[in-house]
């Protein structure tokens, strides 16, 4: 695919999971809870034009 047009993005963010009503944990023996309240979100997206 010699000089293919391709078009690629990436996308990164962060929402916190009890905006959303989920609050579900388990605090742990060590102190802390078993899961984080923030959500780390990437997308790697590509095109490429077919002819």
């Amino acid at each position: 695919m010699s000089g293919a047009e391709t078009l690629g993005i990436e996308v990164k963010g962060k929402i916190n999971r009890k905006d959303y009503g989920l609050v579900w944990n388990v605090p742990l023996e060590t102190g802390g809870v078993l899961v984080g309240e923030d959500v780390k979100i990437l997308l790697e997206l590509e095109a490429t034009k077919s002819e």
